[in-house]
């Protein structure tokens, strides 16, 4: 079974635990980013969340980047620090929408693939 690190502003939690239970359907190990929607303090969530990353079990990372307070795309700084650590440790990056504009370069420079909204497309 492939295992697949969720990642996303908590803002797109409903849509995160959506991808989560499509990618179940379709035989993927969902990694919730759980210590985060649990309501941890900061810290312990994302350190939880970097070991899900690095952890040579897991090869795919899934950005949740839904529209947030108007922002398409949106990926915040948390998340984007969360690509930036799997990019460092090899892994395969997505992110479920398009390019979020203001981190252009370093996204398509660590070749990170976008889905345009289908998940679908990470099936294929």
């Amino acid at each position: 079974m492939i295992n697949v690190v969720l990642c996303g502003s908590m803002k797109v939690k409903d849509k995160i635990l959506e991808v989560a239970s499509d990618l179940k359907s379709h035989g993927y190990n969902a990694l919730l980013p759980e210590e985060c929607i649990q309501g941890k303090p900061k810290a312990i969530a994302s350190r939880a969340h970097f070991n899900r990353i690095i952890d040579e079990d897991n090869e795919i990372i899934l950005v949740v980047n839904d529209p947030k307070d108007g922002v398409d795309n949106y990926i915040g700084p948390n998340t984007f620090a969360e690509i930036a650590f799997a990019f460092h440790f090899n892994k395969k990056i997505y992110l479920l929408n398009d390019i979020y504009a203001p981190y252009k370069d370093e996204l398509t420079g660590w070749n990170v693939l976008c889905l345009n909204g289908d998940l679908n497309n990470l099936f294929k």
